[in-house]
């Protein structure tokens, strides 16, 4: 069912409930009204009937009500009986009897309460009159013809407006939701003109403040963002396969040129170990790629796995100084670490072994030094750790750009480098819930900050 259709239907119930509940109340109301207004004309009457016999002569009580029986305006049907102590009926109009004396009527009487009560089609109140030397029980009886027929047309009446009205509200509602759903097809309408090649497009946000409008700045940024990642995308299948055919290039160069005539034994080794060098780095270059793609869709994970982070950048510092015996790499620990427990993190051994690695390796590659201090201490509860180098520096507009895949600053032309490095380690980092920060002056050096959750 679509949502205009369930919000008339929605709309339709709930007017038809008030509509009912009021019509309801009305109908009763006017009931109770014409019920209380019918039995006090009955004791009226019952009263003026009493007083006539027994406060005036006979032959004036008989003449008036005589007048009164043959009166156009009397009751209709209307019957007056009058009771004595001894049960006896001094007065009596219903010649008929059909009104029906009931004695639980007479003893509440002459308790003193007004007593009514229906006897089809009659409907009967029953009260006490009191003279000088008695007590007399007065009945009246009368059918209220007009006031039945008054209630049965205000029933049609109710019945009519009630239909009518649902009709209404099922109108009023299906034009009002079909009003309030229209920037909704609006939105649903644009959206489908966009696809994977024209995501520039946005929906109209309208006056941006209700339901509506928020929901299309929403869904605006989301395509902002969807937008990004493909630009995104797009650039790193452009530079990857830059990369990947720069080294196969060389090695299908050099095998050529190895292939064009004989060569002495010298010449081969020479130029065997040219081409592995570059299938070396071919190796390293699929190994980061795979790597921060890895890591990329995994995003922020819940890692099981307790890690000692000054293990970490033990054993980085090891493996980079076996491969780079001109590497000076200094790890210092801060006071505040006084507890074995402040070095521990949960996360992904060799994940984090990478980033680190990345950290080091970056900060001795772009030293003339090829030094880097480490230094890492606890900060509430996290692990802070600094990698701070005296090397050629980052340029202030390219800080901002550096976690971008295959982006190199404008200073690094010269050193060897595929600008993976920091767009992994920004990665894992995220993974692991964690920050990474960079201030950098040219010429002077960087300094990378990473903030690392603690479970201590």
């Amino acid at each position: 069912m679509q949502i205009r259709t369930r919000l008339a239907l929605q709309f339709l119930l709930l007017g038809g409930v008030i509509m009912i509940i009021a019509s309801v109340a009305i109908y009763f109301s006017s009931a109770s009204q014409r019920k209380g207004d019918f039995y006090k004309l009955l004791w009226n009457n019952a009263r003026s009937t009493a007083n006539l016999l027994f406060n005036t002569s006979k032959v004036e009580a008989d003449r008036v009500l005589g007048i009164e029986k043959k009166s156009p305006v009397n009751l209709k049907n209307e019957k007056i009986i009058i009771i004595n102590f001894n049960n006896d009926i001094v007065y009596t109009s219903d010649d008929n009897k059909e009104i029906e004396i009931r004695n639980y009527v007479l003893d509440r009487v002459r308790q003193g309460y007004i007593v009514t009560y229906k006897q089809p089609p009659y409907e009967v109140i029953g009260t006490l009159f009191y003279t000088n030397y008695d007590r007399f029980v007065v009945l009246a009886a009368g059918t209220d013809t007009e006031g039945a027929m008054r209630l049965k047309n205000l029933e049609v009446i109710l019945i009519f407006v009630c239909m009518v009205s649902l009709f209404l509200f099922f109108i009023a509602g299906w034009f009002y939701s079909g009003r309030a759903l229209k920037p909704i097809s609006d939105v649903v309408n644009k959206v489908e003109d966009i696809s994977i090649t024209s995501l520039n497009l946005r929906v109209f946000e309208g006056n941006g403040t209700d339901e509506i409008g928020r929901l299309a700045i929403t869904f605006n940024r989301m395509l902002e963002r969807l937008e990004t990642a493909f630009s995104m995308q797009k650039n790193f299948i452009a530079n990857a396969s830059h990369e990947l055919r720069t080294p196969l290039t060389s090695i299908n160069g050099q095998l050529e040129v190895l292939m064009m005539k004989d060569r002495s034994t010298t010449e081969y080794k020479a130029a065997l170990g040219s081409v592995l060098d570059d299938i070396k780095s071919l190796i390293n270059l699929s190994n980061r790629l795979l790597l921060i793609a890895r890591t990329s869709a995994e995003g922020p994970m819940s890692f099981n796995k307790k890690i000692r982070i000054d293990e970490i950048l033990w054993q980085s510092q090891e493996e980079i100084k076996r491969f780079n015996n001109d590497y000076h790499i200094n790890i210092s620990i801060d006071n505040s670490l006084t507890d074995s427990d402040q070095m521990i993190v949960v996360g992904d051994e060799s994940l984090l072994k990478v980033a680190v690695s990345n950290l080091i390796d970056n900060a001795c590659k772009y030293s003339d030094e090829h030094t880097v201090d480490i230094q890492f201490r606890h900060v509430e509860k996290s692990i802070e750790i600094i990698f701070k180098d005296r090397g050629i520096g980052i340029a202030e507009e390219d800080i901002k750009k550096v976690f971008e895949p295959f982006y190199r600053g404008s200073n690094t032309i010269a050193i060897s480098g595929t600008g993976i490095g920091l767009p992994l380690v920004n990665q894992i980092i995220k993974n692991h819930n964690g920050t990474i920060e960079i201030s950098s002056k040219i010429g002077k050096g960087t300094v990378v900050t990473v903030l690392l959750p603690n479970v201590s």
